[in-house]
């Protein structure tokens, strides 16, 4: 499927490892975004939807046990199909800027290499749930698992895995970036959070003249 990079809105993605910060470096984004006088959607994957709160349920929750990895490919990519057509295309057709926490290069990363499916299947399942839609910026910020793990208390069924599985999963973003770096920003996640935001802010900065101020 060839890609699509809406030509309304600005669509920017937040990906990394578990204690990244991503949480941190989205509502900072987003305040410098507002402070500039932009329209700005934070939301995330999964649960950002009624559907996706109950999908974001099954697929986080302990005491769902173990699914079958053919199983959570489907129920995240159901997931994002709700996002995009419920809640991503709206917006951007408004002209707004979209920055959602997590988007498909999650589940190339979490299901795909951190569970050994094949990268070209499942990227073919999530771009088809997606309508093969692009952000124009994807930022990474990346941090050692065995770094990231020390940050929160507390694991999910996802945090929960070993750290091999995390391991392969922080490649496989480096490696998505590595592919497509006019698409892709890679920020230290051991930087200051101050410092990281000046990163993303002078990569975003670019796509702005897209937005509806």
């Amino acid at each position: 499927m060839d890609p699509l990079f809406t030509e309304t809105g600005v669509f920017l993605a937040l990906e990394g490892g578990e204690g990244a910060g991503k949480s941190t470096q989205a509502f900072m984004l987003v305040e410098w975004l507002e402070s500039l006088g932009h329209g700005v959607l934070l939301t995330r994957e999964p649960g950002a939807t009624e559907v996706g709160k109950i999908l974001r349920h099954i697929v986080l929750d302990n005491d769902t046990g173990e699914l079958s990895p053919r199983t959570e490919v489907l129920l995240y990519a159901a997931d994002k199909a709700e996002h995009v057509d419920q809640i991503v295309l709206p917006a951007l057709a408004e002209g707004t800027i979209v920055l959602t926490d997590r988007y498909v290069d999650s589940l190339l990363a979490y299901q795909g290499a951190g569970r050994h499916l094949d990268s070209a299947e499942v990227e073919h399942l999530a771009r088809w749930a997606t309508s093969s839609l692009r952000p124009h910026l994807t930022i990474v910020l990346d941090i050692d698992p065995a770094i990231g793990h020390l940050r929160f208390e507390g694991a999910d069924r996802i945090e929960s895995e070993p750290l091999e599985f995390h391991q392969r999963v922080r490649q496989h973003f480096l490696d998505l970036a590595a592919a497509d770096p006019q698409h892709y920003l890679v920020v230290g996640g051991d930087g200051t959070p101050a410092e990281i935001h000046a990163e993303i802010r002078a990569a975003v900065e670019p796509w702005l003249g897209q937005a509806s101020a």
